[in-house]
């Protein structure tokens, strides 16, 4: 079948009203911006946007449409003139790429309640057309094995039998903007991908303790980024903090059993320090409710007592093997299990506190002036642009 358009649907954007024509126009630059290299015309609107393809293959535009958040789904189709005859051609051509044996249904939507001819007359008109030229296909309005769709609007009437799911949610750039706690395993790229699909732009920051942590371990949260990059169309910019000072003095004064949870609590300082330079309005990491000691609800509320920024925890309830199955979806799994452990892991303590007390946590962390270390590291960081830096990890690429 040969498609000329292409149909999106928005996403959640339909539940908005006044504003709606903002998020439409955020929309169409990043569909613009993802089908730049494509001979291709869009036409955004207020209930939907057409795409003309052109010579394009439609499932080569779709392949690019399905990474934009704010989209629902979309439709490959054909538009055709306002007439009976165009209308059941059309119908005929879809049908006899259907296979032996197989039943259909003819769905008609009826936007343009002018057209002379009503929901169930087109649908007779269509179906019966099918039967009677072809012997392999049935009706089947229940069940059916293929679905023509046919919508008749003012312009034109489009015909179309795929829908391809996409991300839906919000477009990029419309939910403000969140700095992202990147560690390099499984969870927070995952957590990173799923606030963008709600609108919301990242940058990320990642805590490094060399030579207690290798360059591998830092390249491999750089290539996380450039991938989460790619599938969004939107360079991530990774903070990377030298934080070896500070853990290996956290290390010496802090009790074993709470010294992860000072190490998340200095974390998280020294995030929000980043987050408002850098106009941030929300901190986001990978946390899942009771999967490591630090993420009890006890110990969520010790660490989130040293900051006043919203911490959003998109992953907080879901089950872990749903996140694996994400991450492999989102195309971060295989570098996330890449065995290069970050300062968390090399400084884990034998046996932390699950239920660590707020008041015990501050009282030894008074006994050490941390706020020159934090200001220090603060000062260190380092910043890595995906599209600045590609080929400093080319030789990585070697262990994927």
């Amino acid at each position: 079948m040969k498609y000329d358009h292409i149909l999106v649907r928005y996403g959640e954007m339909t539940l908005k009203s006044r504003n709606r024509k903002f998020f439409v126009s955020a929309l169409r630059k990043r569909m613009n911006r993802a089908l730049e290299d494509m001979d291709v015309h869009i036409k955004a609107n207020r209930d939907r946007a057409y795409i003309v393809i052109n010579d394009e293959d439609a499932y080569d535009v779709i392949d690019k449409l399905k990474l934009i958040s704010g989209i629902l789904s979309v439709s490959p189709a054909v538009r055709i003139e306002k007439t009976e005859h165009a209308m059941q051609e059309t119908a005929l051509l879809f049908a006899n790429d259907f296979g032996a044996d197989k039943t259909f249904k003819i769905e008609v939507k009826r936007p343009d309640k002018e057209f002379h001819l009503k929901t169930h007359d087109i649908q007779n008109l269509l179906g019966g057309h099918i039967l009677e030229n072809t012997e392999h296909l049935t009706v089947n309005v229940k069940h059916p094995h293929h679905q023509i769709t046919t919508e008749v609007r003012l312009d034109a009437i489009y015909m179309y039998h795929d829908t391809v799911k996409c991300l839906g949610g919000l477009p990029l750039g419309t939910g403000g903007k969140g700095l992202l706690m990147l560690s390099g395993g499984i969870d927070s790229p995952v957590a990173g991908l799923d606030i963008m699909r709600k609108g919301v732009e990242i940058e990320a920051v990642h805590f490094h303790s060399p030579p207690y942590t290798s360059p591998q371990a830092t390249d491999k949260v750089k290539k996380l980024v450039d991938i989460m990059s790619e599938r969004t169309g939107f360079d991530i910019k990774l903070h990377i903090v030298p934080f070896t000072e500070l853990q290996t003095t956290l290390y010496d004064r802090i009790p074993d059993n709470l010294s992860m949870t000072s190490t998340r609590r200095i974390m998280l300082r020294i995030a929000e320090k980043l987050a408002a330079k850098i106009d941030a309005e929300a901190i986001v990491n990978g946390e899942n409710l009771g999967q490591v000691a630090s993420q009890t609800l006890t110990s969520m509320y010790a660490i989130n007592e040293v900051t006043s920024f919203p911490v959003l925890r998109p992953l907080l309830t879901l089950e872990k093997n749903d996140i694996v199955n994400m991450s492999k979806e989102f195309g971060t799994y295989e570098t996330s299990i890449l065995p290069f452990e970050d300062c968390c892991t090399i400084f884990k303590p034998k046996s932390p506190k699950t239920k660590p007390s707020l008041e015990k946590v501050k009282h030894f962390e008074e006994r050490v002036d941390f706020e020159p270390l934090i200001d220090k590291a603060v000062a260190g960081i380092e910043t890595y642009t995906p599209d600045t830096e590609k080929e400093d990890n080319a030789e990585f690429e070697e262990l994927l």
